[in-house]
């Protein structure tokens, strides 16, 4: 049976679409038959930014993909969590399907420093990433987090 895959993450810039392409194809090649997956920036009728949809078009498209979809993939990385993603996390959640987190952010797992451990008392010296507990927990709550797209691999393989 073909499980149905929504993939979250912001799309505004090259750097984020590239990535985007680059994790959706990684997918696409290790699941072939046994996924599809719904890439919202392929979705030209709501995300082609030099046309226009409104906030209405973009909900109602947008929500019709989760509403489908047996799996969420939400992309975490970012100086925060992108609020479009924020809010699809949020949406999936109250079906009460999988969800699988990709957060990837090199500062994280070095707890062991003690310089980094000694910096948190000093002002604006945080040598480590900040992320919106609430929305990881939803994640948690739903799935996992993974670092890389090679754990995230793993993890889909894991619900197929």
């Amino acid at each position: 049976m073909t499980k149905r895959i929504y993939f979250a993450s912001p799309l505004f810039t090259e750097m984020e679409q590239s990535y985007n392409t680059h994790v959706v194809s990684k997918i696409r090649q290790a699941f072939a038959e046994r996924i599809e997956i719904y890439l919202p920036q392929e979705n030209a009728a709501i995300n082609d930014k030099s046309n226009y949809a409104d906030s209405i078009q973009i909900a109602d498209g947008d929500n019709a993909y989760l509403e489908k979809a047996d799996i969420l993939i939400a992309i975490l990385d970012g100086v925060t969590i992108d609020a479009g993603v924020a809010s699809e996390i949020g949406y999936f959640y109250s079906m009460n399907k999988p969800i699988i987190g990709v957060y990837s952010d090199i500062r994280q797992g070095a707890g062991a420093n003690k310089a980094k451990i000694e910096a948190l008392d000093v002002i604006a010296e945080s040598p480590f990433s900040y992320i919106n507990l609430y929305t990881v927990g939803l994640v948690k709550k739903r799935g996992n987090v993974v670092r890389n797209s090679d754990e995230l691999i793993e993890e889909i393989k894991a619900l197929l």
